[in-house]
């Protein structure tokens, strides 16, 4: 008989490659610090060696936390308590 050009396949199963964590905001969670311009230390953290504002992506903030967060360091910056050019050896 004639057989059909047009072969049955299976479905298969796509491999990940990756997997994706998902990680919370850190300063989401209970018990987590207020952001504060006068709390240097928490700010200090999102701010990398070269004096700029550590992004999102990077630091797994919440987006709204993190415009709060700029806003403060900013306030900071203008009143001297953080250095605008990084962190001196």
């Amino acid at each position: 008989m004639f057989r059909s050009k047009t072969k049955e396949r299976k479905p298969q199963k796509k491999k990940q490659f990756f997997l994706k964590k998902i990680k919370s905001c850190p300063l989401s969670a209970k018990g987590s610090p207020e952001i504060d311009y006068k709390n240097i230390r928490l700010l200090e953290k999102y701010i990398s060696e070269k004096g700029k504002i550590v992004p999102s992506r990077i630091s797994f903030v919440s987006s709204d936390k993190q415009r709060k967060l700029s806003r403060e360091i900013k306030k900071a910056r203008s009143l001297a308590l953080i250095s605008h050019v990084g962190k001196i050896r």
